[in-house]
């Protein structure tokens, strides 16, 4: 495409119109035809069309290219619960299944489209021998506590003895049952980290990994790998509760980290236990795109997408969505509730704004290293994540960023609606 094209004209040059039908992806699903990871992003955490649009695709990704593992930004034993939904073990149904996410902002995975996803998947995998079925698994570290009660729960029944070396290795996270108050505490010198205690139990749990599997077969890698994913979170999220106070190291650097050891690990266990290990990641386009073409490499910041290119190269795939204005579900404050808010329109000057005046309304654009050299310039790009603060709307939720670095492809939908949050349980089940 010629260099001197303006960003207008390159967009409505490459830019695909979408129609509504199952068409729409077609384009993407050829790129993603030999890729091991598919992130798929949205630019706020409360538009049901993207919600959407992420299940369209990934059921497409599942039956015509062979995926057989969803990673939501979502916590490890919320997410394994729908896993065994998924697998059709337990006695879950679909809401039960979503009951254990309860943790500010539960409406990111109790909300009605993903409902319809995971119905929809445990339909799919009803047909399928236990390796082949897919999946789903949360790649997020915040449930310290819960994960340290998981490997006990584990433990238990299997090796008492072991499971009372974890009992003492978790003490010290025993003492605290509020992650933010640890965090400051061990920071602050008046308690010591539980880091050492931590790492010897991961480290146990993994070299007892051979034997469990060996004389258990399929069932016992399973549990075992959620008991070891859940030592693993306790390790990573008491270093990031700790550091959070101590103002040594970029915690958004940490939790993204953490993701992308996740993800790996996940894909290499698919693989042992019969399947492809090939992914696809639902998260938000802070994490999907590639941070080292977004101003957060200026605060020395890198995130998932920007480590899985460098893990995979050309099997990864990176997969923006953007909106102009619509409606959000979004909170005002920190453990508020959700509201369904007006999207003010883009700010002039963006990417979204761009979009919005090539009058295509709804599109597919294909990016990368075939696009136009002036889709690589910096222009603003708008995120909303779990809080929607109009009222600063350039400060709080614009940054700088190249589109085609930092996406593979991008989805823009010009007006979009919110989520519709499903209830929250009082009580949640094990």
């Amino acid at each position: 495409m010629p260099s001197a094209l303006t960003p207008f004209l390159a967009v409505r040059e490459a830019a695909l119109r979408l129609d509504g039908t199952s068409s729409d992806y077609l384009p993407l699903l050829e790129l993603a035809r030999d890729k091991q990871f598919v992130l798929l992003g949205e630019a706020t955490h409360g538009t049901a069309d993207f919600y959407r649009m992420r299940a369209e695709i990934t059921q497409a990704l599942i039956t015509d290219e062979g995926f057989d593992a969803v990673a939501i930004e979502g916590d490890w034993p919320d997410a394994w619960r729908v896993n065994r939904y998924v697998q059709g073990e337990g006695d879950d149904d679909s809401t039960g299944a979503i009951a254990d996410f309860q943790r500010f902002p539960s409406w990111m995975w109790r909300n009605q489209e993903f409902l319809l996803f995971i119905e929809w998947l445990r339909e799919h995998n009803a047909g399928l021998p236990a390796e082949r079925r897919t999946g789903v698994y949360g790649l997020d570290l915040y449930s310290l506590y819960r994960s340290a009660e998981a490997v006990i729960r584990y433990l238990a029944p299997i090796d008492p003895m072991q499971a009372e070396s974890a009992r003492q290795y978790y003490a010290a996270l025993d003492h605290v049952r509020d992650p933010a108050a640890y965090g400051y505490q061990a920071a602050t010198g008046s308690r010591m980290p539980a880091t050492e205690g931590a790492i010897r139990q991961l480290l146990q749990l993994r070299s007892d990994e051979a034997a469990r599997i060996s004389r258990n077969g399929l069932a016992a890698m399973d549990s075992h790998y959620f008991a070891e994913q859940n030592a693993l979170v306790v390790v990573n999220a008491e270093a990031y509760y700790r550091e959070m106070f101590g103002r040594r190291v970029n915690t958004w650097n940490l939790r993204d980290a953490h993701m992308a050891q996740t993800l790996k690990s996940l894909v290499e266990y698919r693989q042992r236990r019969g399947g492809s290990g090939r992914a696809v990641v639902w998260a938000h386009n802070s994490h999907v795109g590639d941070a080292n073409a977004t101003e957060s490499r200026l605060r020395g910041e890198w995130n998932l997408g920007q480590l899985v290119r460098r893990l995979a190269g050309e099997r990864a795939l990176l997969v923006g969505f953007t909106t102009y204005t619509g409606y959000v579900c979004a909170a005002s404050e920190w453990d508020g509730e959700p509201e369904r808010k007006r999207i003010v329109p883009a700010l002039p000057g963006s990417w979204e704004a761009l979009f919005h005046t090539t009058r295509l309304d709804r599109f597919f654009l294909a990016l990368g290293a075939g696009a136009s050299r002036t889709l690589f310039e910096a222009m603003l790009e708008r995120a909303i994540g779990v809080l929607y603060l109009p009222q600063s709307e350039r400060a709080s939720h614009y940054f700088d960023a190249s589109i085609a670095g930092q996406f593979d492809a991008l989805f823009h939908l010009d007006e979009t609606d919110a989520l519709e949050p499903l209830p929250t349980p009082h009580n949640v089940g094990s």
